[in-house]
């Protein structure tokens, strides 16, 4: 019986240090994004960091499992614990900061545009810092993020129509293109004239430029942008942990429950051989 608790033991740890590839994909995934496209880069690695500490607190389970090492096992579940803990944490965490901000739906446009007063809390107290949001506009630059967006049907560049019907991502929509307000006159995909004059009151309007290193960098639609593609991100991801917290938190329970059983054989063998001795007949020697 003990050794087919060691066995579920074993078989649990294997169980968590798989769980641990999809939350360390994410951690990577984020990371290649925060290289591509959101541009903010220290995000990523509390995830990473999650990750990696189930696969080494996992094989130390494992270890402990195998060798009946009641020491590796305390650890395990221990650290086991403290590690849901903390993905919980890091999960509210994800969506308290992503709570708030959504893209406005342009009346006969695919895409949306995105205002900065949609956004609120630490997040965005952090992309709008001057310090971070410099390094942010390096990053989307250095992406090409804009430069990509150009579409040619035959060695001709796309109408107004066609541009129109296509469903821009959040920096494409605010760090790409005017707000739509604006008023200005599509040529191509990341060059507008000013037609008709300015409309509405938009600050962002007298921000953009059709120079390429500035378009609307500096508008605070390309902020909005940017915290736009970090919601969508973060909330793919969270997705994904909330499905493997529940599948950990599943296996923490059984973990706890055979080894609480093992702990139970151990107390009882001993008594049992006691009992067991003490029961045969003694023999009389004449």
């Amino acid at each position: 019986m003990m050794r087919a608790s060691n066995h579920l033991i074993g078989f649990l740890n294997f169980m968590t240090f798989l769980l641990s590839v999809p939350i360390l994909g994410g951690g990577i995934w984020l990371s290649s994004r925060a290289n591509n496209t959101d541009c903010l880069k220290f995000l990523q690695w509390p995830l990473i960091v999650i990750g990696v500490a189930i696969m080494v607190v996992s094989l130390a389970g494992f270890a402990g499992a195998c060798y009946r090492n009641t020491f590796l096992m305390w650890l395990y579940l221990f650290a086991m614990f403290i590690i849901i803990a903390v993905l919980i944490g890091f999960i509210i965490f994800a969506y308290a900061v992503t709570d708030k901000g959504s893209g406005h739906p342009v009346p006969n446009r695919a895409y949306s545009d995105y205002y900065l007063e949609d956004y609120s809390g630490w997040l965005k107290d952090r992309v709008v810092e001057n310090n971070y949001w410099v390094k942010i506009v390096s990053c989307i630059r250095d992406s090409k993020a804009c430069s990509k967006m150009g579409r040619t049907i035959n060695g001709v560049p796309e109408t107004f129509d066609m541009f129109s019907s296509r469903k821009l991502n959040p920096i494409e929509s605010g760090c790409c293109k005017p707000p739509s307000e604006c008023g200005y006159t599509y040529v191509n995909e990341t060059t507008w004239t000013q037609g008709g004059g300015l409309v509405g009151t938009n600050p962002d309007c007298t921000f953009w430029n059709n120079d390429q290193q500035q378009l609307c960098y500096s508008c605070s639609s390309c902020k909005a942008g940017v915290l736009g593609s970090l919601k969508k991100s973060w909330r793919k991801v969270s997705v994904i942990n909330i499905v493997v917290l529940i599948i950990l938190v599943i296996v923490y329970v059984i973990a706890c429950a055979a080894f609480r059983n093992n702990k139970r054989i151990d107390n009882d063998e001993p008594y049992g051989e006691a009992r067991m001795t003490k029961s045969q007949p003694s023999r009389i020697h004449f």
